[in-house]
């Protein structure tokens, strides 16, 4: 209703009947309660659905992948083997469609925290080596020596993020490297602009398919690449994560020669942010591996630490130069080399009386140990190499460096699980670690366990019986508040978790949890956890890091 007064005293009045726009709005209103109710009712499906899915599911992974660590026959190998990589296939799928869901939902939140970079791409780089190294494909990090290291993010974003554009970069390359960069540059005060690439040897892509590789269900479909499969979310899902870090990534590849995908981010570092060693006392480091970019990379590692580095391309080559010049502290030999490997070239060097102390380089550090002439290495290195591990085996090499005494005992480990395939599949999996393992099957016989058994770290499931994981911990943090561990304390709880939607990291550590681990659970996983939250605790640490790599 609309009324006016005339210039003449008179008045006009204006009726607008609006019914049918009120009717309109209604409905509006209701489709979008409608809609709403359909991303809630969705996302409940989907993370109930995870977790109903992923309970079996960490009983076949977990149980195929203790499986291959036995003896068996090659026909039996094949079989587990084909078991272990369809389920992870399975949960690729599963991971995939879970982020799409809560990207277009927005419901995914970043849980920033301080972190080392260098590290989350070693453990990267260490999930996909088996890949990479069944392929014969070499997996190598280029840090940037003078870069900060630790930042302020969220790592377990980034993590994905990595694994998703390494992940792809071994999987298109049948031959050669997939090499990861980090390079950066001082934005502002107190933070830096890093540019990470992935760069790798494989197929390439076409240039009418670059601009439709980071689009939602895309996959470049031609004879070269069909025989691959997935879902085509990965990269969508890449792209969305990086943009909502407030960073931009991009691709460039040339079939047939290779791709290099990379995404620029900004990050403050973290004020904790500490450098590696400056120095070592040894002078003079032998370099010996085939692969070049490799010994650019250990050249400056090396010259970083104050050493003088020599280069050379093959054993052949070291012991032709050995023959004249023997004055070396250290010794750094690749494993796998064409012609004469890492151990074949020790053999032929202490035949020749050289004596030099030598670390040999190997992607399966686990399976070198065992070969014949590794009793002549003073110590295997994982590559690609983590710096703080390089200068570490460094400075034990030094003369009068202290060996630890062993402690006095074992680590004690509480695992909340009600679910007794987990349980299997968790006591399998530390069974080589020399732990005092104790189970729970609810959230009050864990807390009961808390007091009685004082546990150094905790493993709790989320969703069990009577008290769930959630209640069971706040329960915990209260005891200890109150005094009543005990051992005295902050105890790390470590969240098993099979949801991935519901279970958001930020509400985890909201009420007293130290990190969370996704089911199906991984050996590798829960030995890093073990190495980062007790780290020199276990009578068998090099054991832990054996089993992780």
């Amino acid at each position: 209703m609309i009324d006016q007064e005339t210039p003449d005293g008179g008045r006009v009045g204006l009726r607008v009947d609006i019914t049918r726009a009120r009717e309109q709005q209604a409905a509006l209103e209701a489709a979008r309660e409608t809609a709403e109710a359909a991303v809630r009712a969705k996302s409940a499906f989907l993370a109930n659905m995870s977790h109903e899915i992923r309970t079996p599911m960490n009983g076949v992974v977990g149980m195929a992948e203790l499986l291959c660590d036995t003896p068996l026959t090659e026909e039996q190998r094949l079989f587990a083997d084909t078991i272990r990589s369809s389920g992870e296939a399975l949960l690729v799928i599963i991971n995939d469609i879970l982020d799409y869901s809560k990207i277009e939902a927005e419901r995914l939140t970043l849980n920033p925290e301080p972190f080392d970079l260098e590290r989350v791409i070693h453990e990267v780089a260490m999930l996909l080596q088996p890949q990479a190294r069944a392929k014969g494909v070499d997996l190598m990090i280029d840090f940037d020596m003078f870069l900060p290291t630790r930042y302020v993010g969220d790592p377990g974003r980034l993590r994905q993020v990595l694994t998703n554009l390494v992940g792809n970069a071994v999987k298109f390359t049948a031959l050669g490297h997939v090499l990861i960069r980090v390079v950066g540059i001082a934005a502002e005060p107190g933070a830096q602009q890093l540019h990470v690439t992935v760069e790798d040897t494989g197929i390439g892509i076409a240039a009418e398919n670059l601009d439709l590789i980071f689009g939602e269900f895309n996959q470049v479909d031609n004879a070269a690449n069909r025989r691959f499969e997935g879902t085509g979310l990965g990269l969508a899902i890449t792209r969305r994560l990086v943009e909502r870090m407030g960073g931009a990534v991009w691709v460039d590849s040339e079939p047939g020669r290779g791709s290099c995908f990379g995404f620029r981010l900004s990050l403050p570092v973290a004020e904790d942010a500490g450098g590696h060693p400056a120095t070592v006392t040894l002078k003079r480091g032998l370099v010996v591996d085939d692969q070049y970019i490799n010994r650019t990379i250990l050249d400056r590692q090396l010259q970083t630490c104050g050493m003088q580095a020599v280069l050379c391309r093959s054993g052949a080559e070291a012991l032709a130069l050995l023959q004249g010049d023997a004055d070396f502290d250290v010794i750094l030999v690749d494993h796998d080399m064409p012609e004469m490997d890492g151990l074949a070239f020790v053999q032929a060097l202490r035949g020749a009386g050289v004596v030099a102390p030598v670390l040999l380089m190997s992607s399966s550090p686990v399976t070198a140990r065992e070969l014949p002439g590794a009793d002549a290495v003073q110590a295997l290195l994982q590559t690609p190499l983590l710096r703080a591990d390089l200068y570490r085996r460094l400075q034990d090499l030094a003369p009068g460096t202290a060996t630890l005494p062993a402690p006095a005992r074992r680590l004690r480990v509480l695992a909340a699980e009600d679910n007794r395939t987990n349980q299997l599949v968790f006591r399998k999996m530390v069974r080589d670690l020399d732990l005092d393992l104790v189970f729970a099957g609810n959230g009050r016989e864990a807390v009961a366990l808390f007091s009685s058994f004082a546990p150094d770290l905790i493993f709790m499931d989320i969703s069990m019986p009577e008290m769930d994981g959630r209640a069971a911990t706040q329960a915990i943090r209260a005891l200890e508040a109150g005094a009543g561990h005990p051992g005295g304390g902050h105890v790390p709880i470590i969240a098993l978790t099979a949801h991935t939607i519901e279970d958001d990291g930020a509400e985890l550590l909201a009420i007293g949890m130290d990190r969370y681990l996704t089911k199906p659970l991984r050996k590798s996983a829960i030995c890093e956890v073990l190495e980062t939250y007790a780290p020199g605790r276990l009578l068998g640490t090099s054991q832990v890091q054996g089993n992780a790599a």
